[in-house]
């Protein structure tokens, strides 16, 4: 990632002088297209993080030379591709186009409520809904009974990330047939006490898997409902897996007894039982065809689908596709999330006979009349709950057993904070997602932790230590900073601290250099673990664009991308409050003179994946 990040930004600084140094182009603007590099209200924030420091950059370029280039980022959607004529003839500077909808910047009141915030003074809460039908009336309510004594065979659970599944958003939208239960079905946390009988858990054990209502900070919850969670696991990861891949595994094992050399249809198969079942199917050796948006194809050829097993999700088409590449023989199972004239599609691609599961919620048929009409299929719809408490135990057990194997992968992940749990269901509603969308869970600051701040005994630095210490209650502080104890103020820093009631350790380490970094962190006492990281280190080298070099930018960059990402990396699987990096107004509005530094700005490291080709100059290949 680091590399790509550096590259990335080096590409754009040599285009952008190179082309503004050109007197050929005095009278032309540039163009810089990129792909998720920037985050729109409603989006899950931001995906290219290799190019989203060169927003930072060309922003500061702009303001010193007005009209000469355009930023411009798209979501990949061939609705935006068709509008971004019309979109660059308008004049904005920047915008971003999603879905072909054009957003630029604009300074505005921020609504007043904001996000949602937990009942105060509750210890227990949730996520639920009072008035059914509308997203908007989603709301966070006390849960006393989470608090309540333990009865045997129980476990209470601190919840860090909960999956989100459609079933949620049915149940928001009053749309579920029947009883949905409480929101929030899946999970991972912390085990904090449990109830007589459990002797195979132990409060600080790590646990996944079902918890009902797990849309909170705490939940009760059977003991067959969790198992410990594997080493190396995020408690993101290990909240995307439990009912996606449970749904898949007993939809295709225990009710359609799928097997090797069968054929199986999977519709939506880029979402979460998609790709969970695509996974599956694929490692016991079953003949794979599924459906998706078209822009989601690439998921599945990931996923190792050749291009005649792959047919729209949003069309007919498949019917006539998938039986003439298999002979008209179709297929001998469909797992299905489909409804109306898709279902009846898909149920005349098994004139064999043959299984059809039904997932979803919308439109459930009668097995007889399936079963009048199509000759030799039998029709299932279920619930997962179905399986009851020991097979999901079982099944929970299985399934990691694959992935240790290696034969399972997790999903793609999209997290939001649940107090933005409305935006996380709008998501979900318009199946913009790959993979599963989690909600992570806020944890209060641990005044028994530690809290780690980078560059900590510079000014910034000295402000977040005052801050944390006074406002969030820290009491064990690690500063670090390239010269440690011998950086100007740091002794001064350290006692002003102490007075305020603080344990303070000033180390030198570049937080660039990853050995030295994890030299530090391993120093921490295990009696104060580490809980909360806040990165302020930095280095300002400012300059106009037609100044800057690559080493400058090398010096910029490796403070702030370098140890970012090493900081993300050696801290990722620890039970943190909250991991904090610093940016700058500047790296947003642009300033002139200021570009290498807001080069260096990357404003979201909640997943680090390979980022897609750019920045291109228009018009980018299609």
């Amino acid at each position: 990632m680091t590399g790509a990040v550096h590259t990335a930004t080096q590409d754009a600084l040599a285009l952008v002088r190179e082309w503004l140094a050109d007197e050929r182009f005095a009278a032309s603007q540039l163009v810089l297209v990129t792909c998720g590099a920037v985050a729109t209200a409603g989006d899950a924030g931001t995906h290219d993080l290799a190019h989203a420091p060169v927003w930072g950059l060309v922003r500061s370029a702009q303001s010193e030379n007005p009209d000469r280039l355009v930023l411009v980022d798209l979501d990949g959607t061939d609705a935006s591709y068709e509008a971004l004529g019309a979109a660059l003839a308008s004049g904005e500077p920047q915008f971003v186009l999603r879905r072909g909808a054009v957003h630029a910047p604009r300074l505005a009141r921020i609504a007043a409520d904001g996000p949602m915030v937990p009942p105060a003074g509750e210890q227990a809460w949730r996520l639920d809904i009072q008035d059914k039908g509308t997203l908007e009336n989603l709301t966070l309510l006390p849960t006393p009974e989470a608090a309540a004594p333990l009865e045997a065979g129980q476990v209470r659970v601190a919840v860090r990330a909960a999956g989100v599944n459609f079933r949620d958003v049915l149940n928001a939208l009053g749309m579920y047939p029947g009883d949905a239960g409480l929101m929030g079905s899946e999970g991972a946390g912390v085990v904090l006490e449990t109830g007589p009988g459990v002797t195979d858990l132990a409060p600080g054990d790590r646990v996944m898997g079902m918890l009902p209502g797990g849309f909170g900070p705490l939940v009760v919850v059977d003991r067959r409902m969790v198992v410990p969670m594997p080493q190396g696991w995020s408690y993101a990861q290990a909240a995307s897996v439990p009912i996606v891949f449970m749904t898949a595994y007993y939809a295709l094992r225990d009710l359609a007894d799928l097997r090797g050399g069968e054929a199986l249809l999977v519709h939506a198969a880029a979402g979460g039982v998609g790709m969970a079942a695509v996974q599956l199917a694929r490692h016991w050796g079953v003949d794979v065809y599924a459906t998706a948006s078209p822009g989601k194809w690439d998921t599945l050829r990931g996923l190792g689908l050749a291009d005649d097993h792959i047919a729209s999700s949003r069309d007919l088409a498949f019917e006539d596709t998938f039986r003439e590449v298999s002979g008209g023989r179709g297929v001998d199972v469909v797992l299905d999330s489909l409804a109306r004239e898709f279902v009846d599609a898909s149920l005349r691609l098994l004139p064999r006979g043959g299984r059809f599961v039904e997932m979803g919620k919308t439109d459930v048929r009668r097995p007889e009349d399936v079963a009048d009409a199509y000759p030799g299929v039998s029709y299932q719809a279920f619930d997962l709950t179905e399986a009851g408490l020991d097979r999901i135990q079982e099944m929970l057990g299985e399934l990691l057993e694959l992935f240790e194997q290696g034969a399972l992968h997790a999903l793609p992940i999209t997290a939001w904070d649940l107090r933005q749990a409305p935006d996380a269901f709008r998501y979900l509603s318009q199946a913009r997602h790959i993979g599963k969308v989690v909600l992570t869970v806020p944890a209060a600051w641990n005044p028994d932790g530690t809290v780690l701040i980078t560059g900590g005994t510079g000014t910034l630095g000295g402000l977040v230590a005052r801050h944390v210490v006074t406002e969030r209650g820290a009491r064990h502080l690690l500063l670090t900073s390239r010269r440690g104890e011998q950086a100007t103020g740091a002794a001064e820093l350290a006692a002003e601290l102490r007075e305020l009631g603080a344990e303070v350790t000033i180390a030198a380490c570049d937080a660039a250099d990853r050995d030295q970094l994890a030299a530090v962190l391993a120093a921490v006492p295990a009696a104060h673990p580490l809980t909360a990281v806040v990165h302020t280190a930095g280095v300002l080298d400012d300059g106009v664009i037609g100044s800057l070099t690559a080493e400058r930018l090398e010096k910029v960059l490796r403070p702030k991308v370098d140890a970012a990402v090493n900081l993300h990396e050696l801290t990722r699987d620890l039970d943190l409050s909250a991991f904090v990096l610093f940016s700058s107004a500047a790296g947003t509005f642009g300033g002139p003179g200021q570009g290498q530094l807001r080069g260096g700005q990357i404003p979201s490291w909640d997943a680090l994946a390979p980022p897609p080709p750019g920045p291109r100059a228009y018009p980018p290949p299609r």
